[in-house]
């Protein structure tokens, strides 16, 4: 096995997973006492204990390696949280980063800070077990589970130089949204946008059974995955130091093939679709935690999901302490309480780190949309009846002029479920066709590697570009033809997302809140209302009122 991690190194790396395991458990079971200096007392555990550690320490390992090879190589990254509900590993390598006491100045870097920073965990008044808005770096919240791919996806069209490390659990890998998103290697130009890097994470559970992904062989894992078009590695294991050096080698070897791919892609202009890489990681689910809790395993268990174990027995507090102490937060944190300048420096510096990418920070980067007069598109009548025009057909004509005026800007685009030629939109193929980066043959029209027209039937996809193209500082539209019965599920998904994910068009601290998400049902009408009820339809009477 290659070793690429000096014993130095690899010591340091191992001490921040460490660190970022400790603030993690810290978050989700102490109020106060964060690094034990004193024996650990009930009185100063949370009374009600909220949380996920079953996928923290994976994605805590993910992390730091992705922070050294940003560090190595001056990357411009994001990082894309599909198991969103690990949120105390996100917060803990945030601050670790140094972010976070920026952002937040009243979590400091000392035993005070660290104090504030475990009790407002899932605490009233204060932060969410989740990757929430308010968490720095985030775009993908997870608590609705499918959408940290096509999140991604819309993170990197026309950001030629992003990488959006995108981590997919294996219970999100189960859902219909996130099984459609592996398709994005067919609508991402090599040339002109960036690169999404999915990490599978196998972890073998769900809240209280095993995942699919985790419990089908190796072999047919891989074909899946390479029948979508990917190039899959795969990272298992359970010993630290083996997995450090694995996980280092394997994403210099990624990275080495992202950039060929690149250099290529910009030298040919665009030239053949690439099989981008992907790593498929599986470790054990509540990595390095308790092996067993009253005869019965944790580690590697469903069990490990949320909470590991309750403080409702005796032995419980000596249990918490012992679990806490293995990871010798005494090495890890000077007498201040601040992580050692030695472990720190592995951090990125500035905007290069994954929590202060601007990218990640909704609308940072924000370009000002150029627009055309939208009063020369009004249609002029003489007297009522005296011409005959569609409006959809009058929108298409406005949105293939704002289609042309931020051609150079590279800052719009159009999302649609295929139905852009069906809702009378198609004045905008005239500026520009629709992206598609798979098959083309000669009786196809309006596609090409370039395109600005972003068309999949999934509702979900649209959406989810959209919302993401918009949160790193871009502009579009999306359109579909709406509510009507046999659709009735066609455009509830989408108005869901627009519901969950419009925290992100809030604005904490962090964020800007000048966006705006155009969303258009174009075949909606009184005919085609849902009614509350058994019935599809509404009455006369009711349309009428």
């Amino acid at each position: 096995m290659d070793r690429p991690l000096s014993p130095e190194l690899l010591q340091k790396i191992d001490a921040w997973w460490r660190a970022a395991n400790y603030l993690s458990i810290g978050q989700i079971y102490l109020k106060d006492n964060p690094l034990l200096r004193q024996s650990l007392r009930m009185d100063q555990v949370k009374p009600r204990l909220l949380g996920h550690w079953g996928t923290t320490p994976g994605l805590n390992f993910i992390y730091v390696h992705l922070n050294r090879l940003i560090k190595q190589h001056d990357l411009n990254m994001i990082y894309v949280t599909g198991p969103g509900h690990g949120g105390p590993g996100i917060v803990a390598n945030t601050y670790l980063e140094g972010t976070y006491t920026e952002i937040y100045p009243h979590i400091g870097e000392d035993v005070d800070g660290l104090q504030r920073l475990f009790k407002q965990f899932s605490w009233p008044y204060g932060i969410p077990s989740h990757v929430a808005p308010e968490t720095p770096g985030s775009i993908n919240e997870g608590g609705e589970l499918g959408y940290s791919v096509l999140h991604a996806t819309g993170a990197v069209l026309d950001n030629a130089d992003l990488i959006a490390a995108c981590v997919v659990g294996d219970g999100e890998a189960e859902t219909g949204p996130c099984a459609a998103s592996w398709h994005l290697n067919k609508f991402l130009n090599p040339a002109r946008d960036g690169t999404v890097l999915p990490i599978l994470h196998l972890n073998g559970y769900k809240i209280a059974n095993p995942t699919v992904l985790a419990r089908i062989g190796d072999d047919e894992l891989v074909g899946l995955f390479d029948g979508y078009g990917w190039k899959p590695r795969i990272v298992a294991g359970h010993d630290p130091e083996a997995m450090h050096q694995l996980m280092a080698a394997t994403l210099d070897s990624v990275l080495a093939e992202i950039h060929s791919i690149r250099a290529e892609a910009t030298a040919s202009g665009s030239g053949q679709r690439p099989r981008w890489p992907m790593i498929i990681l599986r470790t054990p689910k509540g990595w390095t935690g308790p092996k067993e809790v009253d005869g019965k395993p944790v580690e590697g268990s469903w069990r490990s999901h949320q909470v590991p174990f309750e403080m409702d027995k005796p032995g419980r507090l000596q249990l918490l302490e012992h679990w806490m102490k293995s990871y010798k937060p005494e090495e890890l944190f000077d007498d201040s309480g601040r992580f050692r300048a030695e472990y720190a420096k592995l951090a990125p510096i500035g905007q290069r780190r994954m929590s202060m990418n601007p990218h990640a920070n909704g609308g940072m980067l924000l370009k000002e949309l150029t627009m055309p007069d939208f009063r020369t598109y009004a249609v002029q009548l003489s007297k009522p009846g005296a011409a005959q025009a569609e409006a959809t057909k009058e929108l298409g004509k406005f949105l293939r002029d704002v289609m042309k005026l931020n051609l150079e800007s590279k800052n719009f685009r159009v999302f649609g479920p295929d139905e852009t030629a069906s809702n009378r939109l198609q004045a905008i193929y005239e500026v520009s066709p629709k992206m598609w980066e798979a098959e083309i043959i000669a009786q196809d029209e309006c596609l090409s590697p370039n395109g600005r027209v972003m068309e999949v039937l999934s509702e979900h996809l649209c959406q989810g570009w959209l919302e993401r193209y918009l949160l790193t500082g871009r502009h579009g539209f999306f359109s579909c033809y709406g509510i009507h019965p046999h659709h009735r599920f066609y455009v509830q998904p989408t108005c869901q997302m627009v519901e969950d994910r419009g925290r992100y068009f809030l604005a904490p601290a962090n964020r800007i809140a000048e966006l705006s998400l155009n969303f258009a049902c174009l075949a909606a009408g009184p005919q085609r209302l849902l009614a509350p009820g058994p019935r599809f339809h509404r009455s006369r009477d009711e349309q009428e009122g």
